[in-house]
């Protein structure tokens, strides 16, 4: 007798994608089912928030704090309301989804003008047109930011790269007692060059975060080459045993796998370019916190290092000239600063890289967090195998999903 699934067991694990940063396998993941009713609350909080623009500047103190926190609590309710209101996908039809990307889009363009309305002003908002173009361009660029971060899970996986933290802390310094050696050899001859003090002593420090943006986007790109190898290999290993211990704890903990796959082997699903990049974002969350952690240690060795070493004279004559000292740490020359950030910056990214090839590294600091992109792969071969099974995902998955949010939600985890 063939299994077969209940939509319910679908749900979960379609929520359960989502907790982990990973909504893109969702299978018919798209803008009006999925994307659009989690941007809601952002949307909403931005544009409530605007009209704080409409508190009049000349209104006596304590009457423009009573206006400025109605406002507040406004935002925050409509925000929290908003956010239950979307947490069972509720399905919008093609007018309601013009109607609130409408009402969004004239956001930026109605808040300064009612303004200019209520105090009477001779110019608009911001003094000229580029103030109100600078309006319409901070809208635009949270919508974008916000369609990003909720069409990859951007904050379920900051949340939980921070939540590693620790582990990845602990990680990392047992890491860092044995590849500190390579790092220094390869870094603290740098240190001590007259040169780049030179050059770190006229550098701004926006041109410092740019370089190190730089190491950040090629820890990125090796970790993507590395994620294409490993996705080829975990659909070459799709057998019973592996899929059966990749649901343990997971919504499809008690799907009976062997009876989804009669022959024993599970057939492979190419990913979506989206899907993939989801994949990428989760990999270089992960790499980029760790990073960070060995940075940071890096970067207080080589302060330490230089307040102990290099003394005012020595620096002076490294640069040639009176050493510019920093703004926060009047005792501490800013080209001491920018040279520990500097290395620290080559470090990580050294550091990193050396995790994903190097043997014995990649067992102890790169391991983990392909193992869990492995469960994931895994986790989604079995749930599009459980959801062709679903008798109300025949024929349209996004409508099951509809019919089943109530019963979605009572069910939650």
């Amino acid at each position: 007798m063939p299994f077969t699934a209940s939509q319910a067991v679908v749900r979960r694990t379609e929520r359960w994608f989502v907790r982990r940063g990973v909504p893109t396998m969702i299978e018919g993941y798209g803008f009006v089912d999925h994307v659009l009713p989690r941007m809601l609350p952002s949307l909403a909080f931005v544009a409530l928030a605007s009209l704080v623009w409409l508190v009049p500047l000349k209104s006596a103190g304590s009457e423009r704090w009573v206006l400025l926190g109605g406002v507040a609590v406004m935002t925050v309710a409509v925000r929290v309301m908003v956010a239950a209101f979307v947490r069972r996908l509720p399905r919008f039809s093609r007018r309601t989804v013009v109607s609130l990307l409408a009402a969004y889009a004239a956001m930026p363009v109605a808040v300064p003008l009612m303004q200019f309305a209520v105090d009477g002003a001779v110019t608009p908002p911001g003094g000229s047109v580029v103030g109100l173009l600078g309006f319409v361009i901070f809208f635009a660029a949270v919508f974008v930011a916000t369609l990003l971060a909720a069409t990859y899970g951007l904050g379920a996986l900051l949340r939980r790269a921070i939540r590693h933290t620790v582990f990845d802390l602990r990680n990392s310094v047992h890491l860092l007692g044995r590849a500190l050696p390579a790092l220094l050899f390869v870094t603290l001859f740098l240190f001590f060059t007259g040169e780049l003090w030179q050059a770190m002593n006229r550098l701004e420090w926006w041109r410092i975060s740019l370089v190190v943006v730089l190491f950040a986007a090629i820890a990125v790109l090796a970790a993507a080459a590395r994620l294409r190898d490993e996705i080829r290999r975990v659909e070459q290993d799709l057998s019973l045993p592996t899929l059966s211990a990749a649901c343990e704890e997971t919504p499809l903990a008690d799907v009976p796998i062997d009876r989804l796959a009669p022959d024993g082997q599970f057939r492979a699903m190419p990913l979506s370019g989206q899907q993939s990049r989801n994949l990428l974002l989760m990999l270089a969350t992960r790499q980029l916190v760790q990073a960070a952690v060995v940075g940071l240690v890096l970067f207080t060795f080589f302060l330490a290092l230089g307040l102990l070493v290099v003394t005012p004279e020595t620096a002076q004559q490294w640069i040639g000239e009176k050493p510019v000292s920093s703004v926060l740490l009047p005792a501490v020359p800013v080209a001491m600063l920018r040279n520990a950030t500097l290395l620290a910056g080559f470090g990580s990214m050294y550091f990193t890289v050396t995790s994903m090839t190097d043997a014995d590294h990649r067992q102890q600091f790169f391991a983990p967090i392909i193992d869990e992109i492995e469960r994931m792969l895994a986790v989604h071969a079995v749930y599009l195998a459980v959801r062709d099974t679903a008798p109300a995902s025949r024929g349209g998955g996004a409508s099951g999903d509809a019919e089943l949010g109530s019963a979605g939600a009572a069910q939650r985890p």
